[in-house]
Order: C-alpha cells, then sequence, then structure tokens
C-alpha cells in the first residue's frame, strides 16, 4: 500500500526532506532483497550485514554521496550451467540506506557470505556540547560611597 502525499506538498513549505523519508522508508519497506541487518555496535558505531551468497567483490558496487548509501549487485551469469533447481538468488539489485548526518562509511569487507559495513558517528568538536565556564562579578571592583548604621 503507498500513500499519496501530494495534499500534503499544497499546505507545507520546507518540509521535501521529511516527504522525501518518508517515500523512501514506504518504498525500501515493499523491497526484500538482498535481506539486511542493522545493529549497533555502540553509541557511535553501526554495521549493517547484507547477504549476498554467489556474489564476489567484484559484481557489487558500494557508493556515499549526501547521506545516501547505495549499495548494487549486477551479477555476471555463466549460460553454460544447466540447473535441476534454483534456489539461491542471483539477480541484480539496488539497495540504498539513508545515512544521518555526520554518519561516515568506515569500512567494508566479505565475510562468511556477507558484506559487512562499517559505519561511525563522528561529529564535529564545533557540534558537539560544551561547558560554558560562569563567571562572577569580582569584589574588588565594587566600592562603597556611604553607608549609615540604622
Amino acid at each position: 500500500m503507498r500513500y499519496d502525499w501530494t495534499p500534503l506538498w499544497r499546505s507545507s513549505i520546507g518540509f521535501d526532506h521529511l516527504f522525501d523519508a518518508l517515500d523512501e522508508v514506504q518504498r525500501t519497506a515493499e523491497e526484500t532483497y538482498p535481506p539486511y541487518n542493522i545493529e549497533r555496535l555502540d553509541e557511535n558505531s553501526f554495521r549493517i550485514s547484507v547477504a549476498l551468497a554467489g556474489f564476489s567483490p567484484d559484481e557489487v558496487a558500494l557508493t556515499a554521496e549526501h547521506n545516501v548509501l547505495t549499495l548494487e549487485g549486477r551479477k555476471m551469469e555463466k549460460q553454460d550451467k544447466t540447473f535441476l533447481h534454483r534456489g539461491i538468488s542471483n539477480r541484480n539489485f539496488k539497495r540504498q540506506f539513508t545515512l544521518a548526518d555526520y554518519v561516515e562509511v568506515k569500512g567494508a569487507r566479505f565475510e562468511n557470505g556477507l558484506l559487512l559495513i562499517d559505519l561511525q558517528r563522528e561529529i564535529p568538536e564545533a557540534m558537539k556540547p560544551r561547558r560554558i565556564e560562569i563567571n562572577g562579578s569580582a569584589r574588588s571592583n565594587v566600592t562603597q560611597i556611604e553607608s549609615k548604621a540604622a
């Protein structure tokens, strides 16, 4: 089931990114190949594991651009094989993952039929919370002009 966001487009300004994200989530929910897991390793480290049985590293392309990680697979099919049963999928695919701000790909490797993609969130120092020192007024600058005892 797909939702039509057109009525909301007419009455909102500046929410393009939100509607694009909703469309992406809706589209991704409909896709099931290749299967994958996303795991959190710690507060700022993540790993995407994609099951790519039968694919070799030269048949897979991984690109990161503008907070979107794209994984594409192009299977080079050899015509000289005759299958009695074909249960392992060898179809081409394209899967995209939307990354949050400051999340970077640190590496990717094949291990036991899985493509493992390591991600790290690295927030710049300027964006991290910092403690601000609060200074009080110095007593040496205050002078009393006149006082009467009550």
